[in-house]
C-alpha cells in the first residue's frame, strides 16, 4: 500500500483537492475529523483536555467548546503546545489504526491522510510521499475572509500563526497550486494521480 500525506495551510483548497482524489478512487482520512472524534464526550482525550485547561472549555451539553479553547490557546505558544501534546498522539494512533486496517483489507490501495499540521508535528515522515497544496497569498486571504466571515486583520492573524506556505512547499514531493480555475487544479491532481499509480 502506498501511504501519502496531504497538507497545506488554512484556506488553500485541501478539501477540494481531496474531493477530486476521492472521485479517482482514493481512500482518504481527514485528520480534522479524527481530531474531533478523539475529544468527543466520554473519551480519554476530552478528560485530558479538561484536566489541563479546566471545565470552562466544556459547553453546557458536555462537549468540547472548540471556540473557547481556541481563544485560550491561539495567542499562547506554550498552551498551544500543551494542547497539541494531548491531541496529536491520539490523532496519530487513530491514523495508524486506519492505515493498518486499510492495508490488511485493500493491500494495493493508495491511502491519503489529509492533515493541516503534518509538517509541524513531524507526522509527514511516516508517509511514502507528501503532497503540499498551496495558492497565492492574496487568494488564500480572500478565501479565508469569505469562508469564515473574518476581517482582513483577523484572517492575516490566522495565516501568520501557521508555518509559511513557502516553507511547507520545501517538504513536498508533489505540489498542487489551487490559485487558478477548478479545471486547472483538477489537471494537477490527475497528473499527481498518474505519478502515484506508477509509484504504487
Amino acid at each position: 500500500m502506498l501511504k501519502v500525506g496531504l497538507t497545506g495551510s488554512i484556506a488553500v483548497g485541501k478539501t477540494f483537492v481531496c474531493g477530486i482524489f476521492r472521485e479517482l478512487g482514493y481512500h482518504i482520512l481527514d485528520a480534522d475529523q479524527v481530531a474531533r472524534d478523539v475529544v468527543r464526550p466520554g473519551t480519554a482525550g476530552l478528560r485530558a483536555i479538561v484536566e489541563e485547561f479546566g471545565p470552562d472549555v466544556l459547553s453546557p451539553n458536555g462537549e468540547l467548546d472548540r471556540k473557547r479553547l481556541g481563544a485560550i490557546v491561539f495567542d499562547n505558544g506554550e498552551l498551544r503546545q500543551r494542547l497539541n501534546a494531548i491531541v496529536h498522539p491520539l490523532v496519530r494512533s487513530e491514523q495508524d489504526r486506519w492505515l493498518a486496517e486499510l492495508e490488511s483489507s485493500v493491500p494495493n490501495a493508495i491511502a491519503i491522510v489529509d492533515a493541516a499540521l503534518m509538517i509541524e508535528s513531524g507526522g509527514y515522515r511516516r508517509f511514502d510521499k507528501l503532497i503540499v497544496v498551496w495558492c497565492r497569498p492574496e487568494i488564500q486571504l480572500g478565501r479565508l475572509m469569505k469562508r469564515d466571515g473574518l476581517t482582513e486583520a483577523e484572517a492575516l492573524n490566522r495565516i501568520e500563526a501557521q508555518m509559511p506556505q513557502n516553507e511547507k512547499k520545501k517538504y513536498a514531493d508533489i505540489l498542487i497550486d489551487t490559485s487558478g480555475t477548478a479545471d486547472e487544479t483538477r489537471k494537477q491532481v490527475e497528473s499527481a494521480h498518474e505519478l502515484l499509480l506508477r509509484l504504487r
